[in-house]
């Protein structure tokens, strides 16, 4: 096993904290550092209000189409896992995890290049 020299490690780890630096998002000040976990906390306050939102939906149209059509349970059942999805998917799309629907995506050829 290779026996390391104690200001070897120190220099090594300066440069890589050096480098870490260099590719992080600088901020001025502590307000920006602020003003971004705020703007966290925003986002998901919209994502898990878009979430429960899509679920009320399912639930109220199942409730209202029981009544309706006396179907009881099963109309709130099929909605709310249709709300559910439809909950999922909403909060996948806000997030930008999901690619738009139906896209095409251009096919690599054998050199690694996009084919025509």
């Amino acid at each position: 096993m290779a026996d390391f020299d104690k200001d070897d490690l120190d220099r090594r780890n300066k440069a890589l904290d050096a480098a870490l630096a260099a590719r992080r998002p600088a901020a001025t000040n502590e307000g920006e550092k602020q003003t971004g976990s705020l703007q966290g906390v925003g986002n998901a306050l919209k994502l898990s209000s878009e979430f429960i939102a899509a679920i009320l939906v399912g639930v109220g149209l199942g409730w209202f189409i029981d009544r309706l059509a006396g179907t009881s349970p099963w109309g709130l059942i099929v909605f709310l896992l249709l709300g559910f999805a439809a909950g999922v998917v909403n909060v996948l799309r806000a997030a930008g995890q999901m690619a738009e629907f139906g896209a095409v995506k251009p096919r690599k050829g054998p050199d690694g290049r996009n084919e025509k």
